[in-house]
């Protein structure tokens, strides 16, 4: 059973979304919260496995509650919901430890796919979509234009050739099928290889090592995954 927080400023929304999830039979809804300051404290308090965290609310956002309770190191995971052609800075929820994001127009099995995934550590935005935000807002994500030489950081130096490979395609928003066609490798051997390079560079996710990838000019935006070889 996925044990899950709703944070959302609407009466109405949380409404949908809990009979979204009281209707099925592996989550169940522990909490509600109608701003950030009350996510936190029923965060703190119910423990969670997933907190679908509204993006726009009055006082405590979504992005300062979610920081402030990635911060305190629980075990919760953070699903931010949104509207992506409004929220202009939902890379600023990535940055501060969200494990993904949903449109709030998704449908209800992409909703309860997205739980079950950011409950079983993965991330929830698909390739397709994580290229789109970051070819969006790529100027957000670094002080300096993506795709200059990669700035100095220790942890790049823990990682094979291979594995920095596997990085830079990360990046790119490819998938494990399109990284190995690429580099001709098993999709088993490719999972393994991204399980490697998250935890050399200390990522919780394929989105962080994304924006790692892009903070440090190892990937530049529009590209995309080249044709496998014939």
């Amino acid at each position: 059973m996925i044990t899950v927080l709703i944070v959302d400023d609407q009466p109405l929304q949380r409404f949908g979304f809990r009979m979204l999830l009281d209707s099925n039979p592996d989550t169940e809804v522990v909490g509600e919260a109608g701003n950030g300051a009350e996510a936190v404290r029923q965060t703190t308090e119910l423990r969670p496995d997933v907190v679908l965290m509204d993006v726009r609310m009055p006082g405590l956002d979504g992005i300062e509650a979610t920081r402030r309770i990635v911060e305190e190191g629980g075990r919760s995971r953070i699903l931010m919901l949104t509207t992506f052609d409004l929220d202009e800075y939902v890379h600023a929820a990535l940055r501060a430890g969200a494990s993904g994001f949903l449109l709030k127009d998704a449908y209800p099995e992409e909703l309860l796919a997205g739980i079950r995934a950011v409950a079983g550590g993965d991330a929830v935005i698909a390739p397709a979509l994580t290229r789109r935000l970051l070819d969006a807002f790529a100027h957000h994500l670094s002080g300096s234009p993506p795709g200059g030489d990669p700035a100095p950081d220790p942890r790049l130096a823990l990682l094979t050739d291979r594995e920095r490979e596997i990085l830079v395609a990360i990046g790119r928003g490819w998938t494990n099928r399109e990284i190995g066609e690429r580099f001709v490798l098993s999709e088993s051997t490719v999972k393994t290889h991204v399980g490697r390079v998250l935890a050399k560079v200390g990522a919780r996710d394929r989105i962080q090592a994304v924006i790692f990838a892009y903070d440090l000019g190892l990937t530049r935006p529009q590209e995309r995954a080249p044709e496998p070889p014939r």
